[in-house]
């Protein structure tokens, strides 16, 4: 059975490597890495298709180590004591240098095995995920490698990969392939940044185009193969965070349009969950105070959106975006509530203030006895001064008035209030 074109097509040499510029421009260092052939152990972390496990295999074929491959989301303990137990023969003699491909499905235990002949140096790892590795990656591992981040391809990228697979399937085929530029560019665009998907868009193409004398890719083929095919979303990487990021910064950014457009894009992938958790996040957390009515509201809207299910649900969680998004915005209760939490976590603070402590009797060493609470309820507009922060931090300021209509009213009311009672 033939390769698959996207493997056929590999870059043999740093220089062919389509994007991650950043990292392997003349200079940078991962190249520096690579020309030098003394390799130390690494991490590559980013989107799926853009390179990571062609690098690590240029690596590879250059570094004079025994090459081992494990796929982590298969490899069992026993793969890797097979490896291990390769160590020091005359196949191995210059070591091994271990690929691990998804590394983030290696259990904590598995990791730890590696870690000793990693840090002797019998084992060079390699390493890729699709997930940041400072939350996947055991912390030893992670602190003796480096770690490259491999950013997603653009359009241009892919569109010049697209172009040099067209040439290989013509020499492997002695016939020209016709594919018109706009093709191209629509192939590169629903690739999403993935170049293995352009390469297997293109290899559909090429198998249902008419093979005569020339191997023409028709306009009306490409749409249909690319027609349900442009949605490109995991639930479990990186880019369902990047999503709902986008989702929620669009609402506290009054973009409606951003908004629903972030908001379609998680009901087309079917979920649901996210796209009504993130925005009772930014009513709360975006909206607050200056508009508190409408965290009910959504909440109503998130309620109907669940109960009636997809496709349906699309239309009061439109209504509830478009309302977040263009609402005033106000983040002095979220504020509050950090600055009071970090405090907290720092140990800052002290004992409650006696008045405000749930007992009514004092012992013999009580300096002042009487709790002396003053019940606000008790006194005129129901509110009376006295201390409820512990003295170390009794004057401590958490909240702050936003500058909206909202707040600034009741920032009135209790400056009214509170000079009346100086």
């Amino acid at each position: 059975m033939s390769k698959p074109l996207a493997d056929r097509v590999r870059p043999q040499t740093v220089d062919e490597v389509a994007g991650q510029r950043h990292l392997l421009s003349k200079g940078k260092v991962l190249r520096k890495i690579i020309e030098s052939k003394n390799i130390p152990n690494l991490i590559f972390y980013g989107p799926s298709g853009v390179g990571k496990t062609t690098v690590a295999k240029i690596i590879a074929n250059d570094c004079g180590k025994k090459l081992c491959y494990l796929n982590a989301t298969t490899a069992s303990t026993a793969d890797i004591k097979e490896i291990i137990a390769s160590i020091g023969t005359i196949e191995a003699g210059n070591g091994i240098l271990l690929y691990l491909d998804e590394i983030q499905y290696f259990n904590k235990k598995q990791q730890q095995i590696l870690l000793s002949y990693i840090e002797t140096g019998d084992i060079t790892l390699i390493a890729s995920t699709t997930e940041n590795p400072y939350f996947y990656v055991y912390n030893a591992i992670l602190s003796r490698s480096t770690v490259f981040e491999f950013k997603t391809l653009n359009s241009d990228d892919i569109s010049g990969v697209i172009l040099r697979a067209v040439d290989k399937i013509s020499a492997e085929e002695r016939k020209r392939v016709e594919i018109s530029d706009e093709s191209v560019q629509k192939i590169a665009r629903a690739a999403a940044g993935d170049v293995r998907r352009s390469l297997n868009i293109l290899e559909l193409c090429v198998l249902t185009a008419e093979n005569e004398d020339n191997i023409i890719i028709d306009d009306d083929t490409v749409e249909q193969l690319l027609a349900g095919n442009s949605i490109r979303y995991d639930r479990e990487g990186d880019e369902h965070y990047d999503i709902i990021s986008a989702y929620q910064k669009s609402m506290r950014g009054s973009d409606p349009d951003a908004a629903v457009y972030y908001l379609a894009r998680l009901l087309a992938a079917g979920d649901l969950p996210s796209a009504c958790r993130r925005l009772l996040v930014c009513a709360n957390e975006d909206v607050g105070l200056a508009y508190p009515q409408i965290i009910p509201i959504v909440k109503a809207a998130v309620d109907t959106a669940m109960t009636v299910g997809l496709p349906e649900a699309r239309i009061p969680l439109a209504n509830a975006v478009v309302l977040v998004a263009t609402s005033p915005k106000s983040n002095s209760a979220y504020n509050a509530v950090n600055a009071a939490l970090s405090d907290v976590e720092r140990g800052i603070g002290g004992s409650i203030p006696r008045q405000l402590q749930n007992k009514h009797f004092d012992g013999e060493d009580a300096e002042i006895k009487g709790q002396n609470y003053k019940y606000p309820h008790d006194y005129p507009r129901h509110y009376v001064n006295q201390q409820y922060l512990p003295d170390q931090i009794k004057d401590r300021k958490y909240y702050k008035f936003g500058d909206n209509k909202n707040e600034q009213k009741f920032k009135e009311y209790w400056d009214l209030i509170k000079d009346e009672k100086q």
